[in-house]
């Protein structure tokens, strides 16, 4: 029996449109290659839903999500909705799709691809064979915490925010570090602040306490966040999987995608507990060059072979995408984020047919 999967497509604002465009192109290929069926439901997310229903999640879009088997993102947010209170902007939509699909754990891999290797401003000998993964708690820390806020005191508008986190929520983010971990090169790195951080304490604890018992297997280190942002600079091949809080985790990851040289490059993918995953790009919504054919939309198609590998288990159609890219790639086209001596400057659509042509030989 051919399989059929239904996925929710939240094309988004700026680019997001035009790299979405590629990705379903692709997608229909290599779902025809390899025999299965994949269903679309086209949502509205984002700055595009706050202008046809006023909040940036619909309910209707959440449900959507809900009843998928996977959620495609491309990108959300536009400097236009910047003056909006901070609860009806494109971003507190992302914030509610995550916890309304109750999505915890994000996964960044940062791979080097040999033929961007001198997109990178690092040298050749620092990033060369660089393949790890950053796992990023997203439910809970410091954008959650309470209590939060702002008051009025004697002395002026003070401002606070809370980082929590409690055993639980550090259990099952730890988890799923230790079973990449097992599954990659058997290394996991966790960053924290435990010299001067309570709640960095606690996370180092329980760590250690699930290395213990259930992963003794897996080799286990600790940094504090300083010296992990600047060991991912000096000497990034020393990671496998590195796990982090929420905080942490968000400049973290960031600075490893800037490894690879473009952050055009790299998807990412948000899981929970069982229900569908979300698989986006790292990238932003880059409103700036919206509508001109001059996105990149490597890092959207490598987000759908994401979502097929991890989220609908069709590892040998991810495969084919992310073969396809490397084609692509090796043959010098590129996009202008991208574009070097010798290569061949294409546009979002061009680079969509160079992609299709990779796949089908």
């Amino acid at each position: 029996m051919t399989s059929s999967h239904r996925i929710t497509l939240l094309a988004g604002d700026g680019i997001g449109p035009e790299i979405m465009g590629v990705a379903r192109q692709l997608l229909d290929a290599v779902a025809a290659r390899h025999g299965f069926s994949l269903h679309y439901d086209e949502q509205p997310m984002g700055g595009a839903a706050i202008d046809a229903t006023g909040v940036p999640l619909p309910e209707s879009t959440l449900q959507a999500c809900r009843a998928s088997d996977a959620v495609l993102l491309a990108a959300i947010g536009s400097p236009q909705y910047d003056t909006l209170p901070r609860e009806q902007r494109p971003e507190s939509g992302l914030l509610g799709l995550r916890g309304g699909l109750g999505l915890f754990a994000n996964l960044r891999p940062v791979k080097i691809i040999p033929a961007l290797i001198e997109a990178s401003t690092l040298r050749r000998e620092v990033i060369e064979g660089v393949d790890l993964m950053v796992v990023r708690e997203l439910t809970g820390g410091i954008y959650f915490g309470t209590p939060k806020g702002r008051v009025e005191t004697a002395d002026g508008v003070r401002a606070f925010n809370t980082m929590a986190y409690s055993d639980t929520e550090i259990d099952r983010i730890a988890t799923v570090g230790f079973d990449l971990a097992r599954q990659r090169g058997g290394r996991l790195c966790s960053v924290d602040k435990a010299n001067v951080l309570d709640v960095s304490q606690l996370w180092r604890d329980r760590v250690e306490r699930l290395h213990a018992s259930s992963y003794p297997d897996v080799e286990l280190s600790h940094l504090y966040v300083d010296n992990a942002a600047m060991q991912l600079v000096r000497d990034p091949r020393q990671f496998d999987v590195l796990l982090t809080g929420n905080l942490f985790g968000d400049i973290l990851s960031d600075e490893a995608a800037m490894l690879s040289g473009s952050i055009g490059m790299l998807p990412s993918a948000s899981l929970g507990a069982g229900g569908p995953g979300l698989f986006e790009p790292i990238h932003g919504s880059a409103p700036d060059i919206a509508g001109q054919d001059k996105a990149n939309p490597m890092a959207m198609v490598l987000s759908a072979a994401m979502m097929l590998r991890v989220g609908l288990k069709q590892d040998a159609a991810a495969a084919d995408l992310e073969a396809a890219v490397d084609r692509v790639l090796a043959r010098g086209f590129r996009t202008g984020d991208l574009m070097g001596p010798g290569c061949t400057l294409v546009g979002c659509r061009a680079m969509g047919e160079q992609l299709l042509a990779a796949l089908e030989g």
